[in-house]
């Protein structure tokens, strides 16, 4: 008798503390829609880099210098590719010159970094109108990151991703100050 009454306050305590802290279920994300035959083109033009989180600093470290990144994703030349090119405004001022590849990944939602094997990306929508939010695994990292077609989308975009982070094991938070003009998108 006592163990069903423990048992039972147990459960009850665990449906206060999950309807308080709300955090979704990993499988609540809504992966966009990539069919791994080509890139819908609403994703395709400019993106700003809002912030980042991981379980640890270490895995946002790439992101201190940063002040603020501007993308612009774009379809590649061959049909399952992307071409991403990024002007990075460093804290000091400089604009640093980024360019990659993707790979859409046939039958998958996934996108593989050209030259980095180990490098995975998926990309999920976000509450905040004009977001994008990705989730880029590697060796020895896992970050989100949070990305908009605004340089300042509304605080609570900035709020919404960070809590949803968190619930997923996500103690590290890195906001970029978007204090300087952005830097020039390099021309191809």
């Amino acid at each position: 008798m006592f163990h069903q009454i423990w048992a039972a306050l147990l459960y009850l305590y665990g449906v206060i503390l999950n309807s308080i802290y709300q955090c979704p279920e990993h499988s609540q994300l809504t992966t966009l829609g990539v069919d791994g035959k080509e890139f819908p083109e609403v994703h395709l033009g400019q993106w700003y880099f809002i912030a980042g989180a991981a379980p640890t600093k270490e895995e946002l470290a790439t992101f201190d210098p940063v002040d603020n990144i501007v993308f612009n994703m774009a379809a590649g030349s061959a049909p399952m590719q992307l071409n991403l090119r990024a002007t990075i405004r460093t804290k000091d001022g400089l604009c640093v010159p980024r360019k990659w590849i993707y790979h859409l990944t046939e039958g998958s939602t996934d996108l593989r970094t050209e030259g980095r094997p180990d490098m995975k990306t998926e990309l999920f929508s976000s509450s905040c109108p004009g977001g994008i939010m990705l989730n880029e695994t590697g060796q020895g990292y896992q970050r989100f990151l949070l990305y908009n077609r605004s340089p300042h989308p509304p605080e609570k975009c900035v709020e919404e991703f960070k809590s949803l982070t968190s619930c997923l094991d996500s103690k590290a938070f890195l906001p970029t100050p978007r204090n300087q003009e952005a830097c020039e998108l390099p021309s191809n």
